[in-house]
């Protein structure tokens, strides 16, 4: 139980205790905007684990052999550093399977394509994604870690804006005072949210 334990206590840290939202507040703007209804709320969360999901480790495998210092010694270069590249390679990685999905969603759901607008094409800029590739580079994560982190980082993501997105819709009911309608609120519910996920912190499933 302990390898096991250990990798998912590292997922749910980074799914609740660590969320890429809610801890270090990257993905705020399509989180406030695409949150009014739980239907898009989790179309966009499906497609940012996606990305997040696959961009990670494919940025771990580009940065562990091109980028880094020495990476290229496989081809005769072991003095080459590409690390400052580490940016646009990232962006082209992630801007790819963003354009996948838009295909995808295009083609087989126009009308979730035309709720999202232009949130969905800037998924590829979505400090969240980029964030996370660039984490994984700075905590020089291993390739099962890129991975988990990946997928981690965008279901908790998706569960932040699937929640909100929630509560919203039963907001509408509610007798809001006149000077916390709307992002007000908003921020309030976020912040309220962001405390019933630390309640994940101290739990270890190693034992």
């Amino acid at each position: 139980m302990g390898d096991i334990g250990n990798h998912l206590n590292f997922i749910i840290e980074m799914i609740f205790v660590k969320n890429i939202l809610l801890s270090f507040f990257l993905g705020m703007c399509t989180y406030l905007a695409c949150s009014k209804q739980v239907s898009t709320a989790m179309d966009l969360g499906l497609a940012v684990i996606f990305v997040l999901t696959l961009a990670t480790p494919l940025n771990w495998a580009l940065g562990e052999f091109l980028l880094r210092d020495g990476a290229l010694a496989w081809a005769g270069l072991p003095g080459v550093d590409l690390s400052f590249l580490n940016f646009i390679a990232f962006i082209a990685v992630i801007a790819a399977f963003v354009q996948i999905i838009e295909m995808f969603i295009e083609k087989f759901s126009a009308g979730l394509y035309n709720k999202l607008g232009v949130y969905l094409p800037l998924i590829t800029v979505n400090c969240a994604i980029l964030g996370a590739s660039l984490f994984m580079w700075e905590r020089e994560y291993t390739l099962v870690q890129s991975v988990e982190f990946g997928f981690a980082s965008g279901l908790g993501w998706a569960i932040a804006i699937m929640a909100l997105a929630a509560i919203r819709q039963k907001l509408r009911y509610s007798n809001i005072p006149v000077g916390l309608r709307g992002l007000g609120i908003t921020m309030l519910v976020t912040g309220l949210i962001s405390m019933a996920f630390m309640a994940f912190a101290g739990m270890n499933l190693a034992q």
